[in-house]
């Protein structure tokens, strides 16, 4: 069996450890389209039968939404169980109280209201990656959740705000470390150019990154990953799909939330073929390949349907010949040195 996804693996010296397989909050939050409560509720409660206890969220997803959601779910569950991230930068605040001068996240809204996530109240996501902001931020969160205590805290896409991310938001969450009132610090992006220079920067435990290393983009095996190894910071990888070309890539595919390109369909289309050619469905191995790197420690999915869910456990425990890998490689659509996963040796009479 190439991976279990139950198996917890230590993030350097903070205490925890995260199953290789986890939940990511942001479908339950009603990313592209609406999720009702006993859905999301019904995901999560079968992400935990299936031995999951690592679950990513944040306030972006659903406005709030997914917070609330995944306390109620997690609410009668041991707390040293399970390991909870959430996330800082984007504070949610009513519409009428916002100052007309305020730094508004207008992209995560797709340029148009409501584009990724239902908005049920008025309500706008603002970026705050002040010292104070950050601060609020994991208080409001906790009441959201309503869960005692935030084990990892991740600057959330500071893209275009990295002068404040490292100059307070950084140093307000190690101090927070220091309070005990989070266990571990780092960032999450969908780009590894930024989390490397938190790496070379500051002391982080862990990143998430999503969509830079899957079957479909390994950029960040030219940097991120490297560093990370040497200087034992766990990374979680997300978006192994690319938000769906690699799972479907038809003419209406998405890749980084929006509509894919046809570079990205070509090339998501070319590793299906190799896929198929194998007897391999193109989501086994796309799920199996960032796992096989020594630096990642998770893989948090985003699903919501419990149909779903249920591929990823399957997926991991899949045997899958490294012929796949060898063709993957020599037709140029994955890096000559990544790491591919192990493959059980055939055993002949």
């Amino acid at each position: 069996m190439p991976f279990d996804p139950t198996e917890r693996l230590r993030l350097s010296d903070t205490g925890l450890a995260v199953t290789r397989l986890g939940l990511g909050a942001a479908s339950i939050g009603g990313l592209f389209a609406p999720v009702d409560d006993d859905a999301a509720l019904a995901t999560v409660e079968h992400a935990w039968r299936l031995g999951v206890r690592t679950f990513d969220v944040a306030p972006l997803y659903g406005y709030g939404t997914a917070e609330l959601r995944l306390g109620r779910a997690l609410a009668a569950r041991p707390r040293d169980a399970y390991v909870l991230s959430t996330k800082v930068g984007r504070l949610i605040r009513p519409a009428d109280q916002i100052p007309a001068d305020a730094d508004i996240d207008r992209q995560a809204l797709g340029g148009k209201e409501d584009a990724f996530y239902p908005r049920t109240q008025p309500v706008r996501l603002v970026f705050d990656y002040s010292a104070d902001g950050v601060r609020r931020s994991i208080e409001e969160s906790l009441e959201r959740l309503g869960i005692g205590r935030i084990d990892i805290a991740l600057i959330h896409d500071p893209d275009e705000h990295w002068e404040q991310a490292i100059g307070e938001a950084w140093p307000a969450l190690a101090r927070m470390r220091e309070e005990g009132m989070i266990r571990a610090v780092g960032a999450g992006m969908n780009q590894s150019a930024m989390l490397t220079r938190f790496a070379e920067e500051g002391d982080f435990d862990v990143f998430l990154v999503a969509g830079r290393y899957t079957l479909l983009d390994q950029t960040a095996l030219l940097d991120l990953l490297p560093l990370c190894e040497r200087r034992g910071i766990g990374l979680m990888v997300g978006g192994v799909m690319n938000s769906g070309v690699l799972a479907n890539p038809g003419p209406d595919a998405r890749f980084d939330y929006l509509p894919a390109p046809p570079d990205i369909i070509d090339r998501a289309r070319r590793i299906a073929s190799i896929c198929e050619r194998h007897a391999v469905p193109v989501r086994d191995a796309a799920i199996q390949f960032p796992l096989a790197h020594p630096a990642v420690v998770s893989l948090i999915a985003g699903v919501r349907r419990i149909d779903h869910l249920d591929e990823y456990p399957a997926a991991m425990r899949r045997d899958i010949p490294s012929a796949l890998w060898d063709d993957l490689r020599s037709d140029g659509l994955i890096v000559a040195d990544a790491p591919v996963p192990p493959a059980t040796p055939i055993v002949r009479a």
